[in-house]
């Protein structure tokens, strides 16, 4: 695949909150009827109310472009409906080798500062397109799902699937392994910031988010109908060679507190328009993370 620079275009999106301003007219509404002074302390408590509501809830509503397209069939569901409806949907897809993933990698994570370098994942450096390997110094191909939750390897289709594969520096990555995600734990050297400890490890702030909805991508696009594991999501950590992938608790705080921000946004557009031809919804629409799970 030639070289291109960062797209400047991706899908459009609107993000509205819906959860809150329900909760606020609501609360309003009731003190309508109220007598003035159980009114004012109706109105206080709906006030507090409201603020823990808006307080709790930061995934917002989001419209894209591809809403009356791509995911015409999934809009307005949720649930195991929705779920369902995601999976036919992504599961349309053109798969790569184990070894294309090399070139492509080169593309969808591409410096935008710098042609010439790709930015790795969990330490956010910058380093030469030309360093990949299995060296000290050299970054390599990072399952955020971990190829043995569920022994699926290098297998074409989850063991290539770009939407959960990354740059890694390869000692960072060698340190992650195939621990669950989880708050917590010691630094990781040159980690930018991740931390880890005997069962888990947690990214760096900037791409946390970014690791829940590759996460949860994975336990959608594979479900067991294909031959390749039923891919489910935990509450646990140390899952072992099980085909469950956790903290769910924690991928879905994480998806609340990172937005999707350009370069994941830029990233999936270029899964989508040049290699695999299939999306992940949770960049999309991070609120369908909470209307599933």
């Amino acid at each position: 695949m030639p070289e291109t620079s960062i797209r400047t275009s991706v899908c459009t999106r609107t993000r509205r909150r819906w959860r809150p301003v329900a909760l606020t007219a609501a609360a309003l509404l009731a003190t309508a009827t109220l007598p003035a002074a159980t009114a004012t302390a109706a109105t206080t408590a709906a006030a507090t109310t409201a603020t823990t509501a808006t307080t709790a809830t930061t995934a917002t509503a989001t419209n894209t472009s591809y809403d009356d397209t791509y995911y015409k069939d999934a809009i307005g569901k949720t649930g195991a409906s929705l779920k369902s409806a995601l999976h036919t949907i992504i599961s349309s897809q053109t798969k790569l080798s184990y070894s294309q993933v090399w070139d492509a990698l080169k593309h969808t994570d591409q410096d935008p500062n710098n042609s010439n370098d790709v930015i790795l994942l969990y330490s956010g450096a910058s380093r030469s397109k030309s360093l990949n390997g299995g060296s000290v110094g050299d970054w390599n191909r990072e399952h955020v799902w971990a190829k043995s939750h569920g022994e699926f390897g290098t297998t074409t289709g989850p063991g290539t699937d770009l939407h959960h594969l990354r740059p890694a520096d390869v000692q960072v990555n060698s340190i992650r392994g195939n621990k669950d995600f989880d708050d917590g734990g010691s630094a990781v050297t040159n980690g930018g910031g991740s931390l880890t400890d005997s069962d888990s490890f947690e990214p760096r702030d900037a791409v946390k988010g970014d690791v829940a909805r590759m996460i949860l991508y994975m336990a959608v696009r594979y479900d067991g109908d294909d031959g390749f594991p039923d891919l489910k999501m935990d509450d646990q950590v140390d899952n072992g060679t099980s085909p469950y992938m956790g903290k769910l608790s924690v991928l879905k705080q994480w998806n609340d507190e990172d937005p999707p921000d350009a370069f994941e946004e830029n990233r999936n557009q270029v899964i989508y328009d040049d290699y695999q031809h299939n999306r992940n919804p949770f960049i999309d629409h991070p609120e369908w993370v909470d209307a599933i799970w």
